[in-house]
């Protein structure tokens, strides 16, 4: 950047085509560091010396940078420059750039939320940079198809093509981040947390400061998850806040979407409410003119997660089904998915806080409260408490189906330790249980799946809510069952 800068000093007099390439390189706000509006002023440099040129090139390569800009930022204007993009220029230089504003445009498409539209773009950038011998922007547009077949659930061999890709692009560390992330978030939803932290933040992962910027809050949102879910509630907060600095320094908010939901768990389940709630009015603020779908879903999602850690569990059920809604029509079916979780996870707390202490079972009850009986409609569950009862578990047993079958090994068998503890009494098994004696139960094939994922015992026994006395148990048993010489031998002995 430094480079560009001092080149489009010296070349603005003469060779103010040159310079308005520069300028036009210093406008793409995915650089770390400088503020959007820093980048605005580099594009309106350019802009104004590309319209005093009458180099079909420059205008090219100015009008991508613009597209690329207007997008990343969710400027509802920005579409109609794609239109512009000189696709069928007799100039192969004009073509080029051209392709290149396609991919980006399809890479700002899938970070705001437009997947189908994503897509569309991204197959015919490739094309057009196939035809035209543009190797380098072909690498950052299959990038871009890692993650939209992460955000559209299609994950079927998508850890084989990330290793491929990252293995491909090692020696360009920034061209193999989307892969490397998207590879972290897959062994995060399959419960191997090691290999997701090995590749989200591992010695070869690009450091946060050197990261295009979208991909570096989302990769802290992944973080912070986990940390989250490691009991490790201090460290998620720490990482919060430095992930927003970074997010209020570049000033793009419609790129905080995959940070803002962890992060302002994080802070409140730290006991800071206060920032957590001023993050949200911040984002809030910063997306509301913005054409961003994912971004407004995120909200929600936020929005949800701190009513929830302050005890207002009905308005939590409503806010996160809302945000499942939202994330459902994009489509995104794991964030839809852990949405529809936690409105079933939270309708089924309100009920058991509401109902008489000697009524039923379920987990104890706790300090929280639930909105007051007339808002009770707001959650969708006027059909009584049996009936509110009875769809949480039957959305609980859908999301426990939609994890399964994504591969999301983690996420299913949480779900359905949120279903032993609430599950009524008429579903649940008699006493007394069939011999097994050669195959493993239900729950030790639960245990040993997350073990053979590289769970530890703390770790299983905080999904499962079990004592890590039981699990090492279930454990043990599993291995005698299935002749499993070790834990490492698990994963084979299982298949």
């Amino acid at each position: 950047m430094r480079e560009l800068e001092l080149a489009a000093a010296e070349l603005r007099e003469v060779r103010p085509d040159l310079a308005a390439r520069a300028m036009a390189a210093l406008s793409l706000p995915q650089w770390p560091g400088p503020s959007a509006e820093a980048h605005r002023r580099w594009l309106l440099a350019a802009t104004q010396l590309a319209e005093e040129s009458e180099d079909a090139v420059v205008h090219a390569a100015v009008l991508t940078n613009r597209l690329s800009f207007s997008l990343s930022l969710g400027e509802k204007d920005a579409w109609g420059l794609v239109d512009e993009l000189p696709v069928d220029s007799p100039d192969p230089n004009c073509r080029l750039h051209a392709a290149r504003g396609l991919c980006n445009a399809a890479d700002s498409a899938a970070w705001l939320g437009y997947y189908p539209r994503a897509e569309e773009m991204l197959a015919a950038g490739l094309d057009l940079s196939a035809r035209n011998g543009a190797p380098y922007t072909e690498h950052t547009a299959l990038g871009t198809r890692l993650l939209l077949e992460w955000y559209t659930g299609r994950w079927g061999g998508l850890a084989e093509r990330c290793e491929r890709f990252a293995g491909a692009t090692s020696d360009m560390p920034l061209l193999a981040s989307d892969a490397r992330m998207v590879r972290g978030l897959l062994a995060f939803a399959q419960g191997d947390w090691g290999t997701a932290l090995s590749w989200l933040s591992g010695d070869d992962a690009t450091a946060p400061q050197d990261t295009p910027a979208p991909l570096a809050a989302a990769t802290s949102g992944a973080l912070i998850r986990l940390a989250l879910v490691r009991q490790e509630v201090a460290e998620a907060a720490e990482a919060a806040r430095a992930a927003w600095s970074g997010v209020t320094a570049k000033g793009v908010w419609v790129w905080a979407a995959e940070l803002v939901p962890w992060a302002v768990e994080a802070l409140a389940r730290a006991g800071e409410e206060g920032t957590a709630r001023h993050m949200l009015h911040t984002f809030a603020r910063g997306v509301e003119d913005r054409d961003a779908p994912v971004a407004r879903a995120a909200l929600a999602w936020g929005r949800a997660a701190l009513a929830e850690v302050e005890g207002r569990r009905r308005e939590a059920v409503r806010l996160y089904r809302a945000a499942a809604d939202a994330y459902g029509a994009l489509p995104r079916p794991y964030a839809q998915a852990l949405n529809a979780e936690n409105a079933a996870r939270c309708l089924l707390e309100a009920e058991t806080l509401d109902a008489p202490e000697e009524a039923g079972e379920g987990p104890p009850r706790d300090t929280g409260t639930g909105r007051p009986p007339a808002e009770e409609g707001a959650a969708g569950d006027g059909d009584g408490a049996g009936g509110a009862t009875a769809r949480a578990v039957a959305e609980l047993r859908e999301c426990t189906e939609r994890f399964s079958d994504l591969g999301a090994v983690w996420d299913a068998a949480r779900c359905r330790a949120v279903l032993r503890a609430y599950q009524p009494v008429k579903d649940k098994r008699r006493p007394g249980r069939p011999s097994q004696a050669d195959q493993l139960s239900p729950r030790e094939r639960e245990v040993a799946e997350l073990a053979a994922s590289g769970l530890t015992n703390r770790e299983i026994a905080t999904t499962l809510h079990l004592s890590p006395r039981t699990v090492e148990q279930h454990i043990a048993r599993a291995m005698r069952k299935t002749g499993a010489l070790s834990r490492q031998d698990l994963p084979r002995r299982l298949a």
